[in-house]
Formats: structure tokens, C-alpha cells, sequence
């Protein structure tokens, strides 16, 4: 099996933090988010895997390279457009010549990947589609099933009185090579408004797997925030954190208070007092005496001055936050500047 990766957004919906940033880099505990994804792959054998870019793509082939060091055959197919997500797909058909499973590239599961491919070769299926449940679907694409699984029809932001079912588009798709035929080359193509209703038009077999277990959308800052505390707190079953061990001096880790969920890279600089509660500190970060940041992620070089507090909120790349200022419930972007007793 092949897999493809859609990657290639801009991330608009995560701004301001993918203003520099590709999506598919932003780091999650402090590993870049596409990690996780490919984990899953290579745990499923999948060992063939394309990524679909247009968005800075050098920054991420730049993280992944060739995928030798990590046992995989990592390939790149660059669009000079945006394609759409089937678009996609179908712009990487060259590489793409058997059964594949395609991710969106803003999705963080645990999904249980040789169970949904399980599904496919089951019903002998030309596409299967995987769904998550959700409490209020009304905000995404709910999808119908029938008793034996197979896809009936998609409601996309549905009203009240259409909502039949709790279950939505996951992003996360198993499809024979077939179904290229359904897909004009060189086009801007949807898979949600454009090829799925194709599908059910020629009665093709397109069946349905329902993940009941983790699922998120990072596509926003405070989805991402809540992915980061989701990892760091062990929500996700299929993923170990790396928890770094910190070199401070005696006087210092004597009254430095960090909870056993933290996760902060070890090149970071953490002064006397400080606290630090269920929150992620990424690489050369410095905290500054009597400090504390609470639920919170703090990404590259961030300085934090004396007596800041920071809670849930996420801090871009090298932001300087003042002496005593307080930041709450906000994103802020890279380089961002918070002068002493500045209060968001």
C-alpha cells in the first residue's frame, strides 16, 4: 500500500503561528505535527509515502528529507496552484498505482489504520471513508450511513433539523486507483463537494469505518492548543511524548516547580521560582525568575520576563513577553513583543 498526504494549505485558519511556519511543521510537544502522522503509516506497514505540497515546501522537505533515517520512502509532488484536495490527488496519480491511504493534512487521530484498511478489503471497496463521531456536527460535513456501512449521502454544514446522525468526515480516506477516472486532470477538484457524490451517482462501492477513539482538527489556534495538552496528558494511546531531562543547578531546581505532564526541551533556560503547569516549552526558551505558565505552549526561543504569567495561550517562534506582564486566552504571532506589565 501507497499513502498521500494533503499538505499543501496555507494553514490560514492557524494564523498567526503558520505566517513563517508551514502547517505540517508546527510542532506538537515539540515534535513537527507530520510526525504523528507518518508514525501511524509506518505502524500500519505503509512505508511508501508522498507528500502533496504548495505551501513553503523546501521548509518541509527540509524536516523530512527522503525518509531513510526514519525507515520510509518519503517522495514530494509540488503543485504550482492549489489543486483542491481530490485535485491532489489526482496531480500525484504518476506516483500512486495501488490501493492508498490519504490523509488531510490537518488531522490528529490515533485511528487504528489496518483496522480501516481491514474494512476496505472486506466490502471490496472502491473508496472507503473514515468517520469520526462528534457531539455537535453541525460545523462540519455529516455523513450517512446505512446499516450495512455504506455511504448514503453528505450534508455539508448541516441545520439543525437535517442532522440524522452524529457522524462526520474525518479526512481520512482508502481508495483504489479507480477512482482517478472520476477526477478531471488539471483541475481544481474537491473529494467532499465533487468526486464523493460522483461515487454514489455510478453506485460505486463506497463504504464507511467509524473511529469512536481520538480525533481533532488543529486548523485552529485553540484546537491546537487543546491537541498539545491532549499529547502531553496521554489522550492519544498510539504516541509516546519524549520527556527530556532538564540540567539545573542545585540552587535553582530547589524551588523550580514542574508538574510530571510538562514537556520542556532541554536547551531551555529556566530560572529560580519559576512554575510551570501542563504546558509545552520548545527549543532555546528562556523563562526568567518567579515565572509561571499554566496549560499554555511556548514555541522556539520565547523569553519571559520576570513574574510573567502565561495562561492558555499559545506564544510564536522568539516572542518576548515583559517583566510582570500577563497573557491569557490569547495566540500570539512570531517575534511577537509584550512590553513590562503589559496585560492580553
Amino acid at each position: 500500500m501507497q499513502a498521500l498526504i494533503l499538505a499543501g494549505g496555507e494553514g490560514t485558519r492557524l494564523r498567526p503561528l503558520t505566517i513563517h511556519t508551514p502547517k505540517p511543521i508546527v510542532p506538537l510537544a515539540n515534535r513537527p505535527f507530520l510526525f504523528y502522522q507518518i508514525a501511524l503509516l509506518k505502524r500500519a506497514g505503509i512505508t511508501d509515502i508522498t507528500l502533496s505540497l504548495s505551501y513553503q515546501p523546501n521548509k518541509i522537505e527540509g524536516v523530512f528529507g527522503d525518509g531513510e533515517e526514519l525507515g520510509l520512502r518519503i517522495r514530494y509532488v509540488v503543485e504550482a496552484t492549489p489543486m483542491g484536495t481530490a485535485g491532489a490527488y489526482k496531480y500525484s496519480q504518476e506516483r500512486l498505482n495501488q490501493t492508498t491511504i490519504v490523509f488531510n493534512g490537518d488531522i490528529l487521530t490515533d485511528i487504528n489504520i489496518a483496522e480501516l484498511v481491514a474494512r476496505h478489503r472486506e466490502k471490496k471497496a472502491a473508496a472507503t471513508i473514515a468517520l469520526a463521531p462528534v457531539e455537535n456536527p453541525s460545523a462540519y460535513g455529516l455523513v450517512e450511513t446505512d446499516s450495512d456501512g455504506r455511504v448514503r449521502r453528505f450534508v455539508e454544514k448541516p441545520k439543525s433539523e437535517e442532522i440524522t446522525c452524529n457522524t462526520i468526515n474525518a479526512g481520512i480516506y482508502v481508495l483504489e486507483p479507480g477512482v482517478f477516472k472520476y477526477i478531471p486532470a488539471g483541475e481544481k477538484f474537491s473529494f467532499e463537494y465533487q468526486l464523493f457524490p460522483a461515487l454514489l451517482a455510478a453506485n460505486e462501492q463506497f463504504y464507511a469505518y467509524t473511529w469512536p477513539g481520538y480525533w481533532i482538527d488543529i486548523g485552529a489556534p485553540h484546537r491546537y492548543l487543546q491537541a498539545n495538552q491532549d499529547l502531553i496528558n496521554g489522550r492519544l494511546k498510539s504516541f509516546d511524548v519524549v520527556r527530556s531531562p532538564l540540567m539545573l543547578n542545585d540552587a535553582d531546581a530547589a524551588t523550580i516547580k514542574i508538574d510530571a505532564r510538562s514537556v520542556i526541551d532541554p536547551t531551555c533556560s529556566i530560572k529560580t521560582g519559576v512554575e510551570i503547569i501542563n504546558s509545552v516549552i520548545g527549543p532555546n526558551c528562556i523563562i526568567e525568575e518567579r515565572a509561571r505558565i499554566e496549560n499554555s505552549v511556548l514555541l522556539a526561543g520565547a523569553r519571559v520576563g520576570k513574574a510573567a504569567e502565561i495562561t492558555d495561550s499559545v506564544t510564536g517562534k522568539s516572542c518576548l513577553i515583559g517583566r510582570n506582564a500577563k497573557v491569557t486566552n490569547a495566540t500570539l504571532g512570531d517575534k511577537s513583543s509584550l512590553t513590562d506589565y503589559t496585560i492580553v
